[in-house]
């Protein structure tokens, strides 16, 4: 049997019993096109793959420096948490929530 808890606050969520959501993020880069100038019809686009190639078999680029393009996530939710989450996604009024002393 599938066991899910609530990836907020931890509750046990057994099949039947109780609705269960799921939520499911994609965050990617953003693709805005440029414009194309006179400059880059005259780059050498071949040569600057080139160059990438040889540094990407020289291990000259560190894969933890570049993060990642694409990413996934997937979450479990009880029906309160996803009231929760419907009503402010971003966590937008926990962050308001704390109060700092004026030391």
């Amino acid at each position: 049997m599938v066991h899910f808890t609530c990836d907020l606050c931890g509750k046990e969520l057994t099949p039947g019993s109780e609705c269960r959501y799921v939520v499911k993020l994609e965050v990617f880069a953003a693709d805005d096109p440029a414009e194309i100038t006179e400059d880059d019809l005259d780059d050498d686009h071949m040569e600057a793959l080139s160059q990438l190639l040889r540094d990407e078999e020289a291990n000259l680029v560190d894969p933890d420096a570049v993060s990642p393009s694409y990413k996934t996530f997937r979450y479990d939710l009880c029906p309160e948490c996803h009231k929760k989450f419907v009503r402010d996604p971003l966590g937008k009024e926990a962050a308001h929530k704390f109060d700092f002393s004026k030391n």
